[in-house]
């Protein structure tokens, strides 16, 4: 049984390096075509936000005050807070809405 986790790490490891290193190694110059070029631009984004957006409905205890100081968390960004405070809002948020809703 140890022997098949092993393999499993190794496969993993391989795959996840010709990932990398192809692209690098195959592609020589240039990307011209402006469809592709910002599909590689947003990739970082959509991943960032694949990761965070489940996270944050999850981390209360439940997804309604996540959904709200997300809400809160969109408008404050919106209307100009920093970062700081817009985290203040959002914990604000659900704070208030999980001492309600017990």
């Amino acid at each position: 049984m140890k022997h098949n986790v092993y393999v499993y790490i190794a496969v993993m490891a391989a795959v996840s390096f010709l990932i990398r290193v192809l692209p690098l190694t195959l592609i020589r110059k240039k990307i011209e075509n402006r469809f592709l070029n910002s599909f590689l631009y947003y990739v970082p984004y959509v991943t960032l936000s694949v990761m965070t957006f489940p996270a944050i409905l999850h981390a209360t205890g439940s997804v309604w005050s996540g959904a709200a100081a997300f809400a809160a968390g969109i408008l404050a960004a919106w209307f100009g807070f920093d970062l700081f405070k817009t985290a203040v809002t959002c914990c604000a948020v659900v704070a208030v809405l999980e001492l309600i809703l017990l």
